[in-house]
């Protein structure tokens, strides 16, 4: 039989762009502009209640399955998701993110919390945290 098992963990990532709160935040709240740092939503109904929904992997490896659902959403302020992961046909984690937009001179700090429960070593909060300095710097490109 398989071990179960659960590892909770809080992460936050910190990045500082040169663009305003509302550049950053119109970078999360279009599709467009979403899916050229983030793979390309097949639902994205960005609103309090709404979802965001995305399936996909490399030709060769897993599908992975991004299933969110936005909790709070303050415009060009902060933006609260939980969502499920999933490796083909498992659950890898449960999150809930928290993306902070604070204006600061010159541009704008994003504060990116997740609070995360990680099943059977499927996935790790380490994995997840480098996974999301690389999406955070792939941002950060799209702005400049």
């Amino acid at each position: 039989m398989t071990e179960r098992f659960v590892k909770h963990a809080t992460f936050v990532v910190e990045k500082t762009y040169a663009a305003s709160p509302a550049k950053v935040y119109q970078a999360w709240a279009d599709p467009a502009a979403k899916a050229k740092w983030f793979s390309k939503a097949d639902t994205f109904e960005f609103r309090v209640g709404g979802r965001e929904y995305s399936s996909g992997g490399p030709p060769e490896g897993p599908v992975f399955t991004f299933d969110a659902c936005y909790q709070e959403i303050v415009p060009e302020q902060r933006i609260v998701y939980s969502y499920t992961l999933d490796s083909d046909d498992v659950r890898i984690s449960v999150s809930l993110t928290t993306v902070e937009l604070i204006p600061v001179e010159g541009g704008t700090k994003l504060v990116f919390t997740e609070q995360g429960a990680f099943f059977d070593g499927h996935d790790t909060p380490e994995i997840r945290e480098h996974g999301t300095n690389e999406m955070l710097d792939a941002l950060g490109k799209t702005l400049e």
